[in-house]
């Protein structure tokens, strides 16, 4: 199911409902983005669902197609791999300034999340872990304050989220918390370049993961 708040503009409201879908695979890959099915369906006329669809193409969450019309995106392995090339980085950045602007209370903040994450992989549950993993690097994010970088993320990782409906290799649910845990610990050592390189490993190791996994 879609679901739309109540907003001031209605295209905003139906955009956000529509992202939402496809990035949680409501609206799987490759499905088309019919307008008038869309409108139908949420009850709204069908100008805000157009204008949704061009927001989701910009944001290259969806594709024009020749015959189809716009479909959501399909993001492959390989595709993957490339984007965290780039994550890689930034997420070593993101880390490093984290623990340089001595953001009060973060090492705490952090043992909180790795040990929710605990109790999720301890009870397999795939989308609390999922959810705790995305929680912990919003949290270091934040820390920065580096604006640039956390909206460059921000957009990789609804990528990754897409990516995740059709590639399930990431390198182990295990190892990725410890190498959470190993970042958390830099952090509270306060030592920006010893975070920024675990930071950079972790991603680097799930990069790898999903190269092997495109060979």
């Amino acid at each position: 199911m879609i679901n739309i708040e109540p907003a001031q503009r209605i295209a905003d409201s139906v955009f956000r409902g529509l992202r939402e879908a496809v990035l949680n695979g409501v609206i799987a890959p490759g499905s088309k983005l019919s307008v008038p099915a869309l409108a139908e369906q949420l009850d709204v006329s069908r100008s805000p669902v157009r204008e949704a669809v061009a927001r989701l193409i910009s944001d290259g969450l969806a594709v024009e197609t020749p015959r189809r019309g716009a479909v959501v995106a399909t993001i492959t392995p390989v595709e993957l791999a490339e984007l965290y090339e780039v994550r890689c980085v930034l997420e070593g950045v993101v880390a490093r300034l984290a623990v340089e602007r001595g953001s009060p209370g973060l090492a705490d903040e952090l043992d909180e999340i790795l040990a929710a994450h605990r109790a999720a992989l301890d009870a397999q549950d795939t989308s609390a872990v999922q959810h705790c993993d995305e929680t912990f690097h919003i949290a270091l994010r934040e820390a920065s304050g580096h604006s640039y970088a956390i909206r460059l993320l921000d957009q990789i990782q609804s990528f990754v989220r897409l990516g995740m409906r059709t590639t399930m290799v990431f390198g182990g649910l295990e190892p990725a918390w410890q190498d959470h845990r190993n970042i958390a610990a830099a952090v509270r050592l306060a030592d920006a370049e010893l975070a920024e390189r675990r930071a950079r490993d972790h991603i680097v190791r799930l990069r790898d993961s999903l190269r092997e996994r495109s060979v």
